[in-house]
């Protein structure tokens, strides 16, 4: 299938690239991360004319080893790693703790996969039906049982390794696509404290490759998978984006959406810039919205007009609201042996045994048990004066001795967190940058002491001398993005309905963790495919 375009007007582009629109366009996907980038391929695949804008560039696969190289430098921080741009990504954080938005997000093709850590869960059966099972949050307009096909097909697509060891996760209908990766040197030394204490660990789902899959290599033990994996063997969006394009979508970088033009029941075109300073308009016959749970109600507050003075979409007023993250309740120590921690770059073996406990007072999370704790050798080495045997003698005693613990917590969607539009601070195209509103409850500082009071029982039994907690008092997030353009059957309380298209325009899907009616306290990106795969059917059944 052709995309052919016109003949570009204007000045020459600065990097040769032609972003010119194109003509009789099927559908435009906004956001080229993972949600983006399964749209594009299931509706490329169906022959569809899609045309996909990023707003952020392309990354040169060969320049992974560089940008491994500055992930472990201590002179850079995590922004820094995929080009972060303090301008165009400005943003306020003005709620009751300063959101690090920045910290953790990458505008480029292939998205936040490009840094994330790759652990693709299931939500449990009762994350869908919070409020009827644990009397608190909200249930979603779908169930677990109306995932359950797209989980599947999601672990295929991403290709995931995992084993059929959790008692506690939800029911299965095949196998993970690859086998787990095996327990690590310091899960075995988690597995004798948990033992005696009667707590069971299991394998964690993991989107790498724990063999040669889809054309991808095994993973080769980098072990610097979070910000950026060299040889590919973890998935990033990067895979399907590239694989609609073979299929004939269009995919335009570096063309932020500044707005979309619309009449009162749909939306007529999405207008975006260049690096020329050019401004495109890109029609299509329909609109999916994949730009995550802080850009997506943005470009929804940006697009407001005389049919939606509020902001586009937003008949409800819900726009922005309900904004949720995971929590982090985490702790460690040292032990008087080798650890064998900074080895493996990613989680192994994780415990879900609390998980469905949770009620109005305690909410769920899972245990994580670190394959990484500590300083690295280069932090260790840098630490000191000392050279030669000295720094030596130094490093075997300080480093490789480490253990630690983590836990994600369930955030309840609350009306004090929400993303709104900043009215004095603009981005480099001169829009209102977002600004995030975000508050902890007290139902999470519950769950966080809960999972510190068993975080500290295992590290006890281990005999560790215990020299970092993390608890309720200075928790973090663990920049999981979700509930800002919520699901729901009530157009007066929601955004989208069940099917992921809003209640107020006939030709917008959004596709995105936005959409969670509550969160849980699973790493969403498996959830996020699933329902990807889910709006692009409902998209191609609307054509």
């Amino acid at each position: 299938m052709s995309s052919e375009r016109p003949p570009a007007e204007g000045p020459e582009p600065v990097d040769g690239a032609d972003r010119a629109p194109i003509e009789d366009a099927d559908v435009c996907v906004i956001g080229a991360g993972p949600a983006g980038g399964l749209i594009a391929d299931r509706l490329a695949r169906a022959d569809k004319r899609v045309v996909v804008l990023e707003a952020g560039p392309r990354f040169d696969p060969a320049d992974r080893l560089a940008r491994q190289e500055r992930a472990i430098r201590p002179a850079y921080d995590r922004p820094d790693v995929w080009d972060g741009d303090p301008e165009r990504d400005d943003h306020a954080a003005s709620g009751e703790r300063f959101y690090p938005l920045n910290h953790a997000r990458v505008k480029g093709v292939g998205g936040s996969t490009l840094h994330w850590q790759g652990m693709v869960m299931r939500l449990h059966e009762d994350d869908f039906n919070s409020r009827s099972a644990r009397g608190v949050g909200d249930d979603w307009p779908i169930d677990y049982e109306d995932l359950r096909p797209y989980y599947a097909e999601a672990e295929r697509e991403l290709g995931v390794a995992g084993a059929d060891d959790n008692p506690f996760a939800p029911p299965r209908e095949e196998p993970h696509p690859m086998p787990a990766f095996p327990p690590s040197y310091s899960d075995g030394l988690f597995a004798e404290a948990c033992e005696t204490l009667e707590i069971a660990m299991h394998s964690v789902p993991n989107a790498r490759n724990s063999e040669r899959y889809d054309d991808r290599s095994a993973c080769v033990g980098y072990g610097t998978c979070q910000p950026v994996c060299p040889s590919g063997a973890k998935y990033d969006a990067t895979v399907h984006v590239e694989r609609a394009e073979r299929r004939g979508a269009t995919v335009i970088d570096r063309a932020p959406v500044q707005r979309l033009e619309h009449g009162p029941d749909a939306i007529e075109a999405a207008v975006y810039a260049t690096p020329d300073d050019e401004e495109h308009r890109q029609a299509a016959d329909a609109f999916v919205v994949a730009c995550g749970g802080v850009e997506t109600p943005r470009l929804l507050l940006l697009s407001d007009s005389r049919h939606y003075p509020d902001g586009l979409a937003n008949s409800s007023g819900l726009v922005g609201s309900f904004f949720m993250d995971h929590l982090f309740a985490g702790m460690g120590g040292v032990l008087d042996e080798p650890t064998r921690q900074n080895h493996v770059g990613f989680l192994t073996s994780e415990c879900h045994q609390f998980y469905d406990e949770a009620d109005e007072d305690v909410g769920p999370f899972k245990l994580e048990f670190f394959n990484y704790d500590g300083p690295s050798p280069v932090e260790t080495a840098l630490s000191g004066d000392d050279w030669g045997d000295d720094l030596l003698e130094r490093l075997r005693t300080e480093y490789g001795n480490h253990i630690g613990m983590g836990a994600l917590i369930e955030q309840l969607p609350r009306e004090e967190s929400y993303v709104a539009l900043d009215p004095e601070r603009t981005d480099d195209r001169g829009n209102p940058v977002p600004d995030v509103h975000w508050t902890v409850d007290d139902r999470a500082r519950r769950t966080i002491e809960r999972a510190n009071e068993i975080q500290r029982e295992i590290l006890d039994e281990l005999g560790a001398e215990r020299t970092w907690e993390v608890g309720p008092d200075d928790t973090g997030p663990a920049y999981h993005h979700m509930g800002t353009t919520r699901m729901g059957d009530d157009p007066t309380e929601s955004v989208v309905d069940s099917r992921l298209r809003t209640h107020d325009l006939e030709n917008c899907w959004i596709a995105s963790s936005s959409v969670f009616p509550t969160g849980g306290a699973m790493n969403p990106t498996l959830t996020i495919a699933a329902l990807a795969l889910k709006a692009a059917d409902h998209v191609l059944e609307a054509l």
